[in-house]
């Protein structure tokens, strides 16, 4: 299990990312904004789970439009 989420965390490139942290960090609160308002009535305003959802939508996105680097240019893993 340990294993699986660490390989979760990594980019293409294999390295650790601050994106996939941020994408799990908002994945994790809209589940449990999700649950709260399906499984014990908590209200949770509309525009912070469709705020959620945009933002794990925009993360995956971007990841799709990135390049892989390529392992002997340095240079563009510097930018």
């Amino acid at each position: 299990m340990k294993q699986f989420i660490q390989q979760v965390f990594k980019d293409k490139t294999g390295s650790y990312s601050m994106r996939e942290l941020v994408i799990g960090i908002l994945l994790g609160a809209l589940l449990i904004s999700w649950i709260a308002a399906q499984f014990f009535g908590k209200l949770i305003p509309e525009f912070m789970f469709y705020s959620f959802a945009s933002l794990i939508a925009a993360g995956c996105f971007g990841y799709t439009l990135e390049k892989q680097a390529k392992p002997g240019n340095t240079e563009s893993q510097l930018q």
